[in-house]
């Protein structure tokens, strides 16, 4: 190997590093776990499930029951973390939700359900991770997920044959989550944390697949003409979590395949 591979290997080692995610349940966040596993990683996967049935066969992850909005449970938890593993070396906050009606249908308890968990959920993580480093002199990095739906509004014209139409509130929320991220970055860069962002377009679903004709208007408002696989958002999270990245804080990275650049 050359001294050049040697270096890139380096920079790109995430090995035992202790990653905690969140809504690790979910698509993209079942992507993250296996991702980081494949890389070495320590993985925490966390979600508001009981079962925490991750049914993966490697002895470098472990699961927690956690509901981001509540922010005693958030401490406990992280501090349960940390007193077996000594350490939190990045956090990914992923747990997000959303609602699909019409928004002159939206309810009071939609909008509590939506910003608990992505706003303030995102909050209360970050909070109590901070705290935990500053208590213990240790470094970090936390890595928000956001969407491109937080910088544009969708094209109403896809939902032709498909009711989740992207709502007014769960973008709001991603948008709240870049900003926080940028303030996070600033407040924390004196502590030694890095705070960031990924945003994701739009992803096919395999489990759970999109009506034909979104997936058609929808690849056709992109300007790579299709929806993103998951695996095409992790290089994003990849890149932030390792060493590549220590000089990179307070950014909102979009993997959207150009829809948010027309």
């Amino acid at each position: 190997m050359t001294q050049k591979q040697n270096k890139i290997n380096e920079l790109l080692d995430l090995e035992n590093k202790v990653i905690l995610i969140t809504g690790a349940l979910g698509q993209v966040g079942t992507a993250l776990v296996n991702t980081f596993l494949d890389l070495g990683s320590v993985v925490i996967a966390t979600d508001i499930s009981k079962s925490g049935e991750i049914n993966l066969e490697n002895e470098n992850h472990d699961y927690f029951k956690l509901d981001v909005n509540n922010p005693a449970e958030v401490r406990k938890v992280l501090d349960d973390i940390f007193a077996k593993y000594k350490k939190i070396d990045v956090l990914i906050n992923n747990a997000g939700v959303n609602t699909f009606k019409h928004s002159r249908d939206r309810t009071e308890e939609d909008l509590d359900f939506v910003i608990g968990v992505n706003l303030k959920g995102t909050f209360f993580c970050i909070q109590s991770y901070a705290a935990i480093l500053e208590e213990n002199n240790l470094k970090g990095s936390v890595i928000n997920t956001a969407s491109h739906y937080g910088t544009i509004s969708p094209d109403f014209r896809i939902y032709t044959d498909c009711d989740r139409r992207n709502s007014e509130i769960y973008g709001a929320t991603k948008a709240g989550i870049i900003q926080m991220t940028k303030y996070f970055a600033v407040e924390l860069a004196d502590k030694g944390v890095r705070v960031n962002c990924v945003s994701p377009g739009g992803i096919f679903n395999p489990a759970q697949p999109q009506g034909d004709d979104f997936i058609s208007n929808y690849s056709n408002r992109t300007p790579l003409g299709r929806m993103a696989e998951v695996h095409e958002i992790m290089g994003a999270y990849i890149y932030l979590a390792s060493d590549t990245s220590t000089y990179t804080t307070g950014q909102n990275i979009i993997v959207d395949g150009g829809m948010s650049a027309w």
